[in-house]
């Protein structure tokens, strides 16, 4: 229902929903979505290339050993601890990530570097 405002309230989908919504909207292709591994918010990406949106809040993220390429759309668990490439801990540039729950990001795995921007809509 619209208020005076002229709000529409979002009542039948999840915010992670809504944001890959308006991503496959927004990107000449829209990202696949990306399960935890075993272990709520752990996630690892093994297709070099790909786009992908995390289906739940990320504690942590790994690219896998094939992968030198790729971006990753998440918004970070309040325990986030990072990113890893091979397994390994990797400092990322950009911007810093506030464990918050519910603001987007976008990771881009370039060239050995991991680069973190906030999403804005």
């Amino acid at each position: 229902m619209i208020n005076n405002d002229r709000i529409v309230p979002i009542t039948t989908v999840d915010l992670l929903t809504m944001y890959g919504l308006v991503l496959a909207v927004g990107l000449a292709s829209a990202p696949t979505a990306l399960d935890a591994t075993d272990t709520e918010g752990d996630f690892t990406q093994a297709t070099n290339g790909a786009t992908v949106i995390c289906s739940e809040p990320v504690k942590s993220f790994n690219f896998g050993a094939s992968v030198t390429a790729g971006t990753v759309y998440f918004v970070p668990a309040y325990d986030y601890s990072g990113f890893s490439i091979n397994g390994t801990a990797a400092a990322t540039a950009g911007a810093t990530v506030e464990a918050d729950g519910r603001t987007l990001y976008s990771a881009t795995l370039s060239s050995g570097t991991i680069t973190v921007a906030k999403v804005g809509f």
